[in-house]
C-alpha cells in the first residue's frame, strides 16, 4: 500500500486539462497545487484561502484538483508534513550516530534551520495556524514532537543532566527561523536575510549548552 493510501490521502491521478500553460513550480500537477497553496496559505491564511483560489493560481479547473487531494485539509496536511519529514529522518540518523552529542546536535540544528529557510514559502509559519490543533493534523504534530524529543535527547547528553531545562531550547531556537523569515519579508532585518543567520543560531545553541555559570 502506498504512503498516500495509508494516510488516507488521494494519490495523483492521470493528467487533467489545464486552463492555461503551467504557471507554478513543480514537476507534477500535485506539486504545482502544493506550491500555489503554500503561497496562498502564507499570504492569506488557511480560512482566507479557498480551493477555487488554489485552482485558479495553478491554472486548472477546481474539480480537477480533487483528483490529487480530497479537500483543502488534505493539502494543508501535505504541506505540514513536508516541513518536518526531512529533519525527522536526519534526527533519527543522528541519534544512532557515534559522534559526540554536541556535534550531532549542531548537525541537526544546521540541517533543520537550512530546511526552514530554503523553502520557497515560509511553510513553518503554518505551524501557527489555529487549525493545526485539530485531530486531522495529529500525524504532523506527532512527527514534530518526535523531532523536538530528538533535540532534547541530544542536548541533555551534551549537558550530562536530563533535568537541565536548557535542553528544551535548541529546538525552539531553530524554529525562531520561522519568525526571522517573516521579519525578512517585512524588511525588518536591516538588509540581512534569515539564511544569513543560520550560523548565528547554530552558534547560539553551542554557546547555550557549553557555557558554565560560575558556582
Amino acid at each position: 500500500m502506498s504512503t498516500a493510501s495509508r494516510q488516507g490521502r488521494v494519490a495523483p491521478g492521470p493528467g487533467r486539462p489545464r486552463l492555461v500553460e503551467q504557471r507554478r513550480r513543480g514537476a507534477t500537477a500535485r506539486e504545482e497545487i502544493l506550491d500555489a497553496a503554500a503561497e496562498l496559505f502564507c499570504r492569506h491564511g488557511y480560512t482566507g484561502t479557498s480551493t477555487r483560489m488554489i485552482a485558479e493560481a495553478v491554472g486548472i479547473r477546481q474539480a480537477s484538483m480533487y483528483h490529487y487531494f480530497k479537500n483543502k485539509d488534505d493539502i494543508l496536511a501535505a504541506l505540514l508534513d513536508a516541513t518536518v519529514v526531512g529533519s525527522l529522518e536526519r534526527a533519527r540518523e543522528l541519534l544512532d550516530d557515534d559522534r559526540a552529542p554536541l556535534d550531532r546536535l549542531l548537525d541537526l540544528a544546521r540541517f533543520d534551520a537550512t530546511q526552514l529557510v530554503d523553502e520557497r514559502w515560509n511553510l513553518g509559519s503554518l505551524y501557527l495556524l489555529p487549525e493545526v490543533g485539530d485531530d486531522r493534523y495529529a500525524q504532523f504534530r506527532t512527527a514534530r514532537s518526535e523531532l523536538a524529543a530528538a533535540y532534547e535527547t541530544l542536548a541533555a547528553a551534551v549537558l550530562d543532566d536530563p533535568t537541565d531545562t536548557r535542553s528544551l531550547l535548541p529546538f525552539r531556537l531553530v524554529e525562531s527561523m520561522i519568525m526571522l523569515r517573516s521579519d525578512e519579508q517585512r524588511d525588518e532585518l536591516d538588509g540581512r536575510t534569515a539564511a544569513d543567520l543560520v550560523d548565528t543560531i547554530v552558534g547560539a545553541i553551542e554557546m547555550l549548552l557549553t557555557h558554565r555559570s560560575p558556582a
